[in-house]
């Protein structure tokens, strides 16, 4: 089996931020395109566009509708990749070491080569981040883009994470949560940021910012603000329109 390093000189990570997150799936696909072309083997596809079609992933987002005790219903959509985590099962796991976290910045990665595509590891993450390629036979999963953040041919505002450099909302953050300074520890402070299933005493790295508090009146339509003519909807400039050519 595998060891885990006592310590990490860096915990590189992300930060998801639920309130912002659309739902747009611009991280997925940003993530299966530069892991095409990057990292390992490329992410293979089964019959893609058939009616039973399948393929390996990195990054998923997921959607709920979620009832708060007061206020309306709210959609919240959930990102979910490998969390890195400090006391990782599915390093442990691994029979022949193909899975290991780095001391240099407490990634956790998979060495493709020495993967036998057991599944022991898949079977030990709690949170699914670990995905058989059919095709490649091996086991993949998130690398935070190992090869973007240290690539120094690349512009310096590109290396970060597909995901993170793409989001169009800004719901995504990358950093280092060893420095108490950096942005992803200020937002996880400022913001209760939140481990995710912290009982299974695996403890991930990547944090989520919980939705805000709605104030919109359980009855209230979405439309209400377009449909405001005291205000500057739709109807509004509408109103003013009309009331010109009268």
């Amino acid at each position: 089996m595998t060891a885990l390093p006592s310590h990490t000189e860096k915990k590189l990570g992300l930060v998801v931020d639920l309130d912002t997150c659309v739902g747009c799936h611009a991280c997925v696909t940003a993530c299966k395109g530069w892991n095409d072309q990057g990292y390992g083997a490329p992410l293979s596809d089964q019959n893609p566009y058939g009616a039973d079609p399948s393929g390996t992933f990195l990054n998923r987002v997921h959607s709920y509708s979620v009832q708060p005790e007061a206020g309306p219903a709210q959609t919240i959509n959930f990102p979910r990749s490998c969390l890195h985590c400090e006391d990782a099962p599915c390093v442990t796991v691994c029979p022949t070491g193909a899975s290991y976290k780095r001391v240099e910045d407490g990634i956790v990665l998979v060495n493709e080569d020495a993967c036998i595509g057991c599944g022991l590891c898949s079977w030990a993450c709690p949170y699914g981040a670990r995905e058989m390629d059919a095709a490649a036979g091996v086991m993949k999963k998130c690398t935070l883009c190992v090869d973007r953040i240290y690539n120094e041919t690349l512009p310096e505002e590109d290396r970060e994470p597909a995901c993170v450099r793409t989001c169009p909302t800004g719901a995504r953050h990358f950093g280092d949560f060893a420095d108490p300074d950096s942005k992803v520890s200020r937002l996880t402070a400022e913001r209760g940021g939140y481990a995710l299933m912290p009982e299974m005493g695996t403890k991930p790295v990547n944090r989520y910012l919980p939705p805000r508090k709605k104030d919109a009146p359980q009855d209230a339509s979405l439309l209400a603000p377009l449909l405001d003519i005291k205000a500057t909807g739709f109807a509004g400039w509408l109103d003013r329109v009309l009331g010109k050519i009268g």
